[in-house]
């Protein structure tokens, strides 16, 4: 039997000496293993903590919560502990949630389990509501996982999985950057609902820097959504030879996604889409489109992005026009050249959009027959295969 887990509660603080021996308190009566990660604090955290039986390590400077949390995770695998558990050392959280993640984490020990907070009470932020709403739109962008509160510090992480992760982020903009990169390695994005306590403004204390916190998060989101955008498969932790989803391999292709658990009627529906966004006039956008539909549905967005490549032009735009010419005038275009379907091109917008029409439902349905024919004797194989 696997050994049970074992978990550390952590908190971050940087200069938090005023609230973070009651949180430590709070936190020591419900579990007794407690790391307090000093990230460079100018206050006496020290005693805060005098008389406290809590694990400590610090920071010499201030180096971001996001690095706070990896050096918790590198103290909890030297002293054995399997998962970590942070809460805010600001008094938002309320340790007595903490039994929560604990049948979570024993339920799914590979999973990085976040705490949902409860905005129906008072003080709560505007920028916080915003920010919720958008995070967790970027993410679902990101990896095609739903989570209510993408901004909630208040987690369970196995310790493993944290320092196995390519993490670049160090300060806010690491709590999303970890749960894009868990996800896309494998890992199971799990939620528990917990209370939340905002104090008046006048009273609240945050080091969370509204301009340049928030340009980093736009910038990781940049980063994150470019990535996801790419028609390859993101390296899992356990799958080291996944290789990439091209066009022009479509054996090794589907045999790839079919063992990622995809089926023959999904990558074939995945393919005519991607067929269908790529012979619509729709130029530079149609990855990004893929992108959007394929977080909000069941679409695989490497087989959309991979039979996109198919409509590169000019062939398929080609078509369309030459499709289009006809429907407004009757007969087909007399001259196939640079002239009339490149220099032209402005002229043939109302004939490319006409095509395209007729065009890209065909397309689709050919390419998706197509890809679901053939990934039907893949998938049948890999079965066979002891």
């Amino acid at each position: 039997m696997p050994a049970a887990p074992r978990v550390l509660i952590v908190i971050p603080a940087y200069n938090h000496a005023g609230s973070l021996r009651d949180v430590v308190l709070r936190a020591l009566a419900v579990h007794p293993d407690v790391l307090v990660v000093d990230d460079g604090s100018t206050d006496d955290v020290c005693a805060a903590l005098s008389g406290l039986p809590v694990r400590v390590a610090a920071h010499p400077v201030n180096r971001g919560k996001g690095a706070a949390i990896l050096t918790a995770a590198q103290e909890a695998k030297k002293f054995g502990y399997s998962h970590i558990v942070t809460l805010d050392a600001d008094g938002q959280h309320d340790p007595e949630d903490f039994g929560k993640f604990l049948s979570l984490i024993e339920e799914d020990p590979t999973a990085v389990i976040v705490g949902a907070r409860d905005f129906n009470t008072p003080n709560v932020p505007a920028s916080s509501r915003f920010g919720r709403r958008f995070s967790n739109f970027w993410l679902r962008v990101q990896t095609g996982q739903v989570v209510d509160d993408v901004q909630s510090g208040f987690r369970a992480y196995p310790a493993t999985l944290l320092l196995a992760l390519p993490l670049r982020e160090t300060r806010y903009s690491f709590e999303v950057e970890v749960l894009v990169k868990a996800a896309w390695a494998g890992a199971s994005l799990r939620e528990v609902p917990i209370s939340v306590h905002y104090p008046p403004k006048s009273r609240r204390v945050s080091h969370f820097k509204a301009f340049s916190d928030n340009v980093r998060i736009g910038l990781l989101n940049t980063r994150l959504t470019a990535r996801a955008m790419m028609p390859w498969p993101q390296k899992k932790m356990s799958l080291d030879d996944a290789g990439r989803i091209r066009v022009t391999r479509p054996l090794k292709s589907l045999r790839i996604l079919l063992a990622k658990r995809e089926t023959p009627l999904t990558l074939g529906l995945s393919a005519g889409f991607g067929s269908f966004v790529g012979a619509l006039p729709l130029p530079g956008l149609s990855c990004i489109i893929i992108l959007l539909f394929s977080g909000f549905t069941r679409v695989n967005k490497y087989a959309a992005l991979a039979s996109n490549q198919l409509c590169i032009p000019p062939f398929v735009q080609s078509v369309c026009v030459l499709t289009g010419y006809f429907l407004r005038h009757g007969h087909f275009l007399r001259e196939y050249s640079v002239n009339t379907l490149g220099y032209q091109a402005g002229q043939r917008l109302l004939e490319w959009i006409l095509g395209s029409l007729v065009v890209a439902p065909l397309l689709a349905v050919a390419v998706g027959f197509v890809v679901y024919l053939t990934a039907v004797p893949v998938g049948r194989s890999l079965k066979e295969t002891p």
